[in-house]
């Protein structure tokens, strides 16, 4: 569906209901489309993470604090 600026912005509530159905809506300005209504899909929601989910897949150093050897001298 394409309709102008002046004609959505007075029927805007008609206009979503349009696209909550499914439909897709161009409006035009000047003769150019500058914006599209349409619907949006749902936002999953996550799982909260579980803990230990992560055990054995995380690895660190045995020296992962010590300083680095690029910045010694900053250290002095």
């Amino acid at each position: 569906m394409q309709i102008s600026l002046t004609d959505a912005s007075a029927e805007l509530v008609d206009l979503v209901e349009v696209a909550l159905q499914g439909e897709e809506i161009v409006i035009y300005k000047n003769n150019h489309p500058v914006v599209k209504l349409t619907l949006l899909e749902p936002v999953q929601k996550r799982r909260p993470a579980k803990a230990g989910s992560a055990k054995g897949q995380v690895w660190m150093s045995e020296d992962f604090d010590e300083p680095l050897e690029d910045f010694k001298e900053y250290m002095e």
